[in-house]
């Protein structure tokens, strides 16, 4: 009997956006010293910021609020930040964010190769979509998603599960690649193979302590390994 292998067989790619397919903790960082600033706060340094990222923006706010209040203090202010801090990254959205390497050119290698792809994210849709026009990705994408475009984001299941209805697609076909455990979670429970990143934001914690089906370079690299072991059911 043939060993299992979660990559056979996979027809589409679900992939992250912020860690996987762009840096933009200069972006992020911009816009949160900007929040602080709202505060009288001195700002943080990017690498303290970069740490906090990977868990969603809800998350980030209250850890950053965190540095300088107690529980009581930061939900007393998390709302008006939270709405700053978005409000701050409108305007700085893309001004520093930049490509990993081989991302274009991997996206282009998974659609040669006949996949389909969709982009989810957990950055609302209002900043996720204007980026991934800017830097010249979109295009890709049959189907993008963001943080509030479904009642529910990563790490639940609910944004994958909804592309692989889009595609008509089993779970077991559609693998997700992302950089942090919030993807590996969200793909564990839809079901979705999953393939990380290690360049990208994770908490501050290794990627390589997160439960996924290997750890890939580069989406170039991504691509290559899902051509390889599709080629090997043929």
């Amino acid at each position: 009997m043939a060993a299992f292998t979660p990559l056979r067989g996979v027809k589409a790619a679900i992939v992250d956006l912020d860690g996987t397919m762009l840096d933009t903790v200069l972006d992020i960082h911009a816009a949160i010293n900007l929040m602080r600033a709202d505060l009288d706060l001195g700002p943080l340094p990017a690498m303290q910021i970069r740490d906090m990222i990977g868990k969603g923006a809800e998350q980030l706010v209250r850890d950053v609020l965190a540095t300088d209040y107690d529980g009581a203090g930061v939900e007393q202010r998390f709302q008006g930040c939270f709405d700053a801090f978005q409000r701050h990254y409108h305007t700085c959205n893309g001004n520093h964010a930049t490509p990993y390497p081989d991302v274009a050119s991997g996206l282009q290698a998974l659609l040669d190769d006949g996949l389909r792809l969709a982009c989810v994210t957990n950055k609302p849709i209002a900043l996720a979509r204007p980026l991934l026009e800017q830097k010249g990705l979109a295009h890709f994408f049959e189907v993008i998603y963001g943080g509030d475009s479904l009642p529910k984001k990563k790490p639940h299941p609910m944004p994958l599960l909804q592309v692989c209805q889009d595609f008509a697609l089993a779970p077991r076909d559609v693998v997700a690649i992302g950089d942090s455990s919030n993807d590996a979670q969200a793909a564990r429970a839809a079901g979705c193979p999953v393939l990380t990143v290690p360049y990208g934001y994770n908490h501050g914690e290794s990627i390589h302590e997160t439960d996924s089906d290997g750890i890939v370079d580069t989406l170039l690299h991504a691509a290559k390994l899902i051509r390889l072991h599709n080629q090997a059911t043929n």
